[in-house]
């Protein structure tokens, strides 16, 4: 098993990385913030364009992603959508009526609370779904809204 390695450059031990230069305060605010907000430079495809309208409408695109598909939107995507979108919808109504019902919560909100198991242990510590259902149902409502708020902030900052 020894035999030697002749041949192979082997280093075994600590190796050095360089620090890399030290940047400017306001040159390193700006590329982190860059990349805190667009990591994947949004601007770089189109920057090279020479009319300020064809920035304008690719810019429009890249945030507006219907701009850019619809155009090219055909029947049979439609067909293949509706399709999609039948077969999804005969999964997840059942499913977020059933979860709503285990949660103690109305069977419409299992619709719009995906969820509401979560919710209902959550709330279920603080308040009791049969002995107050009202304010069950408000608070739940109440942590499905923020919960929104966050995750659109969070989308909208990426």
């Amino acid at each position: 098993m020894g035999g030697d390695n002749k041949g192979e450059n082997y280093e075994y031990g600590p190796h050095k990385v360089a620090i890399p230069p030290a940047k400017p305060f306001l040159k390193g605010l700006k590329s982190s913030l860059k990349e805190t907000f667009f990591p994947d430079d949004p601007f770089r495809h189109f920057s090279n364009e020479k009319s300020w309208v064809r920035r304008v409408v690719l810019g429009l695109q890249y945030f507006v992603p219907i701009l850019e598909w619809a155009p090219r939107y055909t029947f049979s995507f439609f067909k293949a959508d509706l399709v999609s979108g039948i077969t999804i919808a005969s999964l997840a109504v059942p499913q977020g009526i059933s979860y709503a019902n285990l949660a103690n919560l109305p069977p419409i909100l299992g619709l719009l609370a995906v969820g509401s198991l979560l919710i209902a242990s959550m709330l279920g510590k603080e308040v009791s779904a049969t002995e107050d259902p009202k304010l069950y149902v408000q608070l739940a409502i109440t942590a499905t809204f923020f919960a929104g708020v966050f995750q659109s902030a969070l989308g909208f900052l990426r």
